[in-house]
């Protein structure tokens, strides 16, 4: 179908052109539209281009106004203040774009216009570990970025860069072969997995072993040394910690719904054979340079308390590697194999420094050029009521399994509330979309670069800037459609006057390609997640002042019938690009 033109730049070409009719020494003016509550559109820009000319700015804006042409697009316009011009589209504009968007599967919405290959770098969790609280936000804006620039035609490469390499895979796998009775599986358990609260029990004990006893310790590096070198028992027991964390993993990010698989996971080991040419390809060109026996970069830019430069250690003086070889060798990665031109690293603010040191290196040794976008997308703290980082109420990190039980079951008493008849059965599956949701939209619907305060009962309510508020706003709209006569047909009668409830709510729907677009163009769902709360809303209101099934007039009807399904899609395909079930019924 032909692409549909959305109400805002119509209007905004329209009058573009009046102006050029009015003033023809100006070859390109910006009109500077925007939405108003005088009106449907305001145009601001008359009073800088009536500054630049020297001309009175009404008297400018009366004469632009009268070249704008009144019919199939503009109703009417008015010139207000100093210089404004207040613009009315016509009924049949923004009905016959909703008609028009309601029949296309995107929505309305084209793809980028030159669409490219981009890799995501998110979640991160430690191999033997639980995920924690901590491992939230970079799992959920993660996924929500990968779904929107997918939407749009990327090409996206998910990269789950997993902790599955160093010092405590030595540790683990020494107490394992010192302590084989350990080694049975759990029994019983929770629907997480017993097989990662084993190894969270063995990472503990081993590391107190490790901490406490120097003979174990030693023995323990001496294994790191067998597993980098490739001995076969070595690798078989880390390949085994390895297969029994992934399991876990997945079962939380089915739990979350978020996109990521096993196919994903591209840990630290994936990077180890290519480290020594790392480090040689960084000292031959002089990137780095030794010092006390370390390869080191220096920044004169950057230093530490005492003022001394602060150098990106790329081979320690004992020869080991750290994270910040791996990182580079992960550049290199994915510019040459995976063909990337972005890259971004859903990665929380503390590790700013490092993740600039790491990309200054890798411009200096030109993997990072003109036709490589890298960037470190970071984020704020998930607090607890106090205003402090969340822990549990012994000072300890939040399991993820134990944050997300709390909502679903803060989730079910609201369903129950709403529906008491529900049987277990049916509860579950909704208390579920409704718990997870809340969880996820209260992560995006904050900037990405802000805290936020984690509270259940806020998150799961039915009112106010919650996931459940758009879940409750689709589930009444699939029941309006639901009860619609069957020969009645949504569409669009543009003769008729429209309410103003009505018309607020075709240009909010009008705007949602704007929403996706500024998502991801600064790699922001919470713009999309605010765009979606806004529409709910305007459908809200809506739906309390133009009755819909009791319309009167057929026509009337259709038109309602019309923007009630566009609203229910656009939110559906909203809530799928932040990663959210939008529920039938609630």
């Amino acid at each position: 179908m032909a692409p549909i033109v959305p109400l805002s730049e119509a209007v905004r070409q329209c009058v573009a052109e009046a102006i050029g009719y009015a003033v023809p020494e100006i070859t390109e003016a910006d009109p500077q539209l925007r939405r108003s509550d005088r009106a449907d559109f305001q145009v601001n820009g008359i009073l800088g281009l009536a500054k630049a000319l020297r001309k009175n700015p009404r008297e400018l804006a009366g004469k632009v106004a009268e070249h704008i042409p009144l019919g199939d697009l503009i109703a009417g316009y008015e010139v207000s203040g100093p210089g404004f011009i207040n613009l009315t589209v016509t009924p049949s504009a923004i009905l016959d774009r909703a008609s028009g968007r309601l029949a296309d599967d995107r929505l309305g919405v084209p793809p980028a216009a030159a669409p490219g290959t981009t890799v995501i770098d998110y979640s991160q969790p430690n191999i033997a570990k639980e995920m924690h609280v901590g491992h939230l936000r970079s799992t959920i804006i993660g996924d929500a970025l990968v779904r929107i620039l997918e939407f749009g035609g990327e090409t996206v490469h998910r990269q789950n860069h997993i902790g599955d390499w160093g010092t405590q895979f030595g540790m683990l796998i020494q107490y394992l072969a010192e302590h084989p009775e350990a080694d049975a599986p759990d029994t019983g358990g929770t629907d997480d997995g017993p097989s990662m609260s084993r190894l969270n029990r063995l990472y503990r004990a081993a590391r107190a072993e490790f901490d406490g006893d120097p003979a174990f310790a030693d023995r323990a590096r001496t294994r790191v040394v067998a597993l980098q070198a490739g001995d076969r028992a070595t690798v078989d027991a880390w390949r085994r910690i390895v297969d029994e964390s992934k399991v876990y993993f997945n079962a939380v990010y089915d739990r979350l719904g978020v996109r990521l698989q096993n196919a994903d996971a591209v840990g630290e080991s994936f990077y180890n054979d290519m480290l020594a040419d790392v480090c040689a390809d960084l000292e031959e060109s002089g990137v780095a340079v030794r010092s006390d026996g370390a390869l080191c970069v220096f920044f004169d830019d950057i230093k530490g308390a005492d003022g001394q430069p602060v150098p990106l250690i790329v081979r320690k003086s004992d020869g080991g590697y750290g994270y910040a070889t791996t990182d580079l060798a992960a550049i290199r990665h994915r510019r040459n194999a995976l063909g990337a031109d972005r890259i971004l690293y859903v990665v929380d603010s503390r590790q700013a420094l490092h993740f600039r040191m790491v990309f200054e290196t890798a411009r200096r040794a030109g993997w990072i050029d003109d036709g490589l976008q890298v960037l470190h997308l970071p984020f704020g703290t998930v607090l607890g009521k106090d205003g402090k980082p969340f822990k549990t109420r012994s000072g300890e990190t939040v399991r993820l399994m134990d944050l997300l039980d709390e909502a679903v079951d803060r989730a079910a008493a609201v369903v129950s509330e709403k529906n008491p008849g529900l049987s277990p059965d049916e509860l579950a599956p909704r208390a579920a979309q409704v718990g997870i949701g809340a969880v996820k939209y209260a992560d995006l619907s904050t900037s990405r670069s802000r805290d936020y305060l984690f509270d259940v009962d806020r998150m799961v309510s039915l009112n106010g800037d919650t996931g459940a508020y758009l879940q409750y706003a689709h589930a009444r709209i699939r029941s309006v459609l639901r009860r619609a006569p069957q020969d009645v047909t949504p569409q669009a009668h543009g003769t008729l006057a429209l309410e103003p409830s009505e018309r607020a709510l075709g240009l909010a729907l009008d705007a949602f390609g704007d929403a996706v677009g500024a998502a991801a163009a600064g790699f922001e769902p919470h713009r999309l997640a605010a765009y979606l709360f806004d529409l709910a809303s305007a459908f809200t209101a809506f739906y309390e002042h133009c009755p819909v099934l009791k319309a009167g007039d057929r026509r009337v009807l259709e038109n309602r019938l019309l923007l009630c399904g566009l609203t229910g899609e656009t939110l559906r395909l909203g809530m799928e690009l932040l990663g959210l079930e939008a529920p039938e019924r609630l």
